[in-house]
């Protein structure tokens, strides 16, 4: 099998046909996996050998929010990439409860590692709510990283209202979907425009479409400190300074004073999808920390 680390793209794709080739690219080199979780199944992706570290994608999201950290993470480990229930190519959650994508998460854990398998943990966004719920509930998670994680109560920092899409996906109207996935990027994902290249609009229009959980709720609803309070794990939180989810300085002095164990770092210059927008300090921090 070709490594992953052999098809970054030089230079990068600078259409949708490129950044659609791209990603069919990286998924034939992944392997395939399915769990089974109480109304359906649930997809993972994995590349790379040794010890485990599994990537927990946001609200909106997929598998592909990690697509600039894969060939990083997997030179010294096997990376296991899930959509979680009612995201990519999982079935739809049971609920609309927390319990409903942390239970299936925590059941294919187990069904690949073990009951008792320890594994490392990275969670992004509503997917970093999700991997302390998971580190706070199951344990055996060794180190635990969250980026940009909801959960945590506070204000949040809009820079503009999002623009609906479903009408122009709906219609096919690929000119208008872009155009407003594009203004949705900068406006909440991606601090400067100019970093909003072929290859993030085309993750975040696929991961959008498909995405069938409603997760913002519970992204506002807090449960982050608490559950960080109740894991053993060592534990690392990161933000991008220019997160429109939350104020980081404000957030990190209330997590310091709730839990003076846990690591905090803010990467210079990046929004809320900080390993996109801040990818090569993410993997330069991510790599060592989960060595």
């Amino acid at each position: 099998m070709t490594n992953i680390n052999s098809i970054h793209p030089a230079p990068p794709p600078s259409s949708a046909a490129e950044a659609a080739a791209y990603l069919s690219q990286i998924e034939s080199l992944s392997r395939r996996h399915v769990s089974a979780c109480e109304g359906g199944r649930m997809a993972w992706r994995s590349f790379g050998e040794g010890k485990p570290v599994v990537l927990l994608h946001g609200g909106h999201g997929s598998w592909l929010h990690w697509v600039r950290n894969i060939a990083a993470l997997s030179e010294r480990h096997s990376v296991w990439l899930p959509d979680m229930p009612g995201y990519g190519d999982s079935d739809a959650a049971t609920s609309a409860d927390l319990g409903a994508v942390v239970a299936p998460t925590i059941a294919g854990l187990d069904s690949f590692f073990g009951v008792d398998g320890v594994i490392d943990l990275v969670g992004f966004s509503f997917g970093g709510l999700v991997a302390a719920q998971i580190a706070a509930t199951r344990g055996k998670v060794r180190r635990l990283a969250l980026l940009g994680p909801a959960g945590h109560g506070s204000l949040r920092r809009p820079r503009g209202k999002l623009l609906q899409w479903r009408g122009a996906a709906e219609a096919h109207d690929e000119a208008a979907l872009g155009e407003i996935m594009r203004h949705n990027l900068a406006m909440h994902m991606l601090h400067d425009p100019a970093r909003i290249d072929a290859l993030a609009l085309q993750v975040h229009i696929d991961s959008c479409i498909r995405t069938r959980f409603r997760s913002k709720g519970l992204a506002r609803s807090g449960g982050l400190y608490a559950a960080l309070g109740q894991t053993d794990a060592e534990a690392l939180v990161v933000w991008g300074e220019h997160d429109v989810t939350a104020d980081p300085e404000a957030v990190l002095r209330v997590l310091k004073d709730a839990c003076p164990r846990v690591r905090t770092h803010i990467v210079p210059g990046a929004g809320h999808w900080v390993q996109y927008d801040g990818a090569d300090e993410i993997n330069r921090l991510l790599v060592p920390w989960l060595a």
